[in-house]
């Protein structure tokens, strides 16, 4: 049997930080390893906020070739420039992201651990489809994302999926045969040092 591919990395950005200094920030976690994708998921609805913020990420990935999507805002898509959307509500928006952005964008969706979800979101025409946490966290509703699911989803659907979520590094191990991806977050950001804490999270990986 040949070996499984090695996951790839997703990297989501935290939902505030201060943009004089991220994009340096950013520009190092990314030259530390190979990421195929950057998610900007801000907090904030100011559009202003929104368009300075999605600017500045931009430089940094383009100039890196790495696809940046972004959370929530459909509409924001075409006019920043962007490759992609992010939907947080399961399979309700992908339709809809889908007709506005057109076949070539990446629309991705969070389904939390609902396979039901994800089945419909990937009917309905989604690029990915995310499941987590992985991790207990105090955050959420304490639903949990099982390997069980990612061992099913992986030998079963075509549709390719990332595993988010308090992830920690024993759980980068037990996972990284059934997942495509895995969405790193706050698992770094929240550290004094993102690529030290980037690369002690996924040394399971040998990347």
């Amino acid at each position: 049997m040949a070996a499984p591919e090695q996951p790839q990395l997703y990297l989501i950005t935290p939902p505030e930080f201060e943009l004089f200094h991220f994009p340096e920030t950013l520009a190092k976690v990314l030259d530390c390893v190979e990421f195929a994708c950057v998610r900007l998921a801000l907090s904030s609805h100011d559009e202003d906020t929104l368009c300075r913020t999605a600017d500045a990420v931009r430089e940094v990935t383009i100039a890196r070739d790495i696809a940046l999507v972004i959370e929530r805002h459909i509409l924001l898509v075409e006019r920043l420039g962007l490759d992609g959307v992010h939907l947080p509500d399961g399979p309700r928006s992908v339709r809809k992201a889908r007709k506005e952005l057109g076949r070539d964008a990446i629309v991705g969706t969070f389904c939390g651990a609902s396979r039901h979800d994800g089945l419909t979101a990937g009917e309905a025409g989604c690029d990915y489809v995310s499941f987590g946490p992985i991790g207990d966290t105090p955050l959420g509703d304490g639903t949990v994302a099982e390997r069980d699911l990612f061992a099913w989803w992986s030998e079963m659907i075509e549709v390719p999926v990332v595993a988010e979520g308090a992830l920690d590094t024993e759980l980068v191990e037990s996972l990284a045969p059934v997942t495509d991806f895995f969405g790193i977050g706050d698992e770094i950001w929240l550290a004094d040092d993102p690529v030290m804490a980037l690369k002690e999270l996924i040394a399971p990986l040998r990347v």
